[in-house]
């Protein structure tokens, strides 16, 4: 009987290891897709510079693909334009033109009235090696294209800005600081900015997550969501909040689903809201998805979409189902998606043709390192975007039927 169990067992871990790198080789190839060539080195086109694209925010405006990118240190990122219908880039623009020093746009876009966006960035360290001065900008896109940035200032010193959500109703954006973990609020009208130190990581918890050799972009919160008027995040170590902007309140209501002796990896690295209302969350230290009832608060684990940690973005199509992005280096990030009556689907890697004009136009590209994905508004098109040196946009449009092919 010992025997039947053990060979069954050694069956099972086989047939998960099969299917894992089964799907490393699995390209997901529907008949609506391409590629945008927005990094190019070498080029009189408009492209983005090697070691300045990796892109880290993403957001879809009627026809414009609008992304923010993370540079190496001591480089500057960009913000770009991009067109759906057009399928290219129409305009790049150095944010080291308006607000120097920064090196990444890491909190995503947030939208505001008549399609303005927010955004915040986190500096290039100092010579000395302290933190430098993050900020918060808005963003207008004209009806060509065109970029236009507004700095609004740094609303924490020494400290960069690693996740922001926009509360309509009161004007006012919300945010987590970087390297500190500050809660803060910036009233768009007044301009004036308050501190939390609610959910801040006490010296207890640093000590803790140091013994685990973590930093601060290993457990601070890098995703918030606005939601019945609550906004979810996470905090150290291992901690679901939420916080009422009226009654100024925090109140921690669940632990992050985790798997056994890996607590101190939890932390929230996105989120995504259902036309039902639900809130899904993605765990970035196991790579787990799970729903929030944003009511009762109740939360139901749904699993790991594949066998690496990670999930680095999550976005709803107009079919009703839940995309991800989920795994990463030192393995391939796999493209997934969710519903309640399928389950998980692993779609493995999009492999696109590119799009012309450009010097690669026709050859399929394929991404392998994807950091973030976002929807069109009427949900009809996934686009995602790379975090490699060379990164470029992967778009395709929902459809009933997907086609998959292997390839080696």
């Amino acid at each position: 009987m010992k025997r039947i169990v053990k060979i069954s067992c050694i069956i099972l871990i086989m047939s998960h290891f099969y299917d894992s790198l089964l799907a490393q080789y699995t390209f997901f190839t529907p008949k609506e897709s391409f590629a945008i060539e927005v990094s190019l080195p070498d080029t009189d086109l408009k492209r983005l510079p090697v070691y300045r694209n990796s892109i880290s925010s993403l957001i879809v405006t009627g026809d414009y693909i609008i992304g923010g990118t993370t540079a190496v240190q001591g480089l500057t990122p960009y913000i770009f334009v991009a067109s759906l219908k057009k399928r290219q880039v129409l305009e790049i623009k150095d944010i080291n033109e308006v607000i120097p020093g920064q090196q990444t746009i890491p909190t995503g876009f947030c939208r505001g009235s008549n399609n303005t966006l927010f955004a915040g960035t986190i500096a290039n360290r100092n010579p000395n090696g302290s933190e430098g001065n993050g900020h918060l900008f808005r963003l207008d896109i004209d009806q060509e294209g065109g970029i236009v940035i507004i700095d609004l200032g740094t609303p924490v010193e020494g400290e960069g800005i690693l996740s922001l959500v926009l509360d309509s109703e009161n004007n006012s954006l919300f945010g987590v600081s970087y390297p500190s973990g500050l809660f803060f609020k910036y009233s768009i009208d007044s301009k004036e900015i308050r501190i939390y130190k609610d959910i801040v990581v006490s010296d207890k918890q640093i000590e803790l997550l140091k013994e685990y050799e973590l930093g601060p972009s290993d457990y601070l919160c890098k995703s918030l969501i606005l939601s019945g008027g609550l906004i979810f995040g996470s905090t150290p170590v291992n901690s679901l909040f939420c916080f009422d902007p009226k009654k100024d309140i925090f109140n921690l209501f669940s632990d992050i689903p985790e798997v056994w002796g890996r607590r101190t990896l939890g932390q929230i690295e996105s989120w995504a809201i259902s036309s039902s209302g639900k809130i899904y969350g993605g765990n970035s230290g196991d790579g787990q998805l799970f729903e929030i009832d944003p009511v009762t608060k109740k939360l139901k684990n749904l699993g790991k979409p594949i066998g690496m940690n990670r999930l680095r973005g999550l976005t709803f199509g107009k079919d009703g189902r839940l995309y991800g992005i989920a795994g990463g280096h030192p393995g391939y990030t796999h493209l997934f998606s969710y519903d309640e009556q399928e389950g998980f689907k692993d779609l493995g890697n999009p492999e696109f043709t590119m799009a012309a004009p450009g010097i690669d136009q026709g050859i399929l590209w394929r991404g392998f390192q994807l950091g973030t994905i976002a929807s069109s508004q009427d949900g009809r098109y996934i686009v995602m975007g790379e975090d490699e040196s060379l990164s470029q946009l992967l778009i395709f449009a929902i459809e009933e039927k997907y086609e998959q092919r292997i390839g080696m």
